[in-house]
């Protein structure tokens, strides 16, 4: 049985491999995703994944054009 990892784990552990420690677009996390194999249809979906996550507290939307996304360090 294979383990399948959400969309969301996919990005937080690839933000974490490359350290990203400042907030990013959804394009700039997208070419991570692309520079670590990790394969996502758009930086559309990227915002969407996180948007979704936002409401929970794990990642701040940071408003503006375009939105940038910063994980909870802190907290976890």
């Amino acid at each position: 049985m294979s383990i399948h990892r959400s969309e969301f784990e996919r990005i937080r552990s690839v933000l974490e491999e490359a350290d990203a420690d400042e907030p990013l677009t959804a394009r700039e996390i997208l070419q991570l995703l692309d520079a670590h194999d990790e394969e996502f249809e758009s930086a559309h979906r990227v915002a969407t994944v996180l948007g979704r996550r936002a409401q929970t507290g794990e990642v701040e939307v940071i408003q503006g054009q375009p939105y940038r996304y910063q994980f909870d360090t802190q907290g976890t």
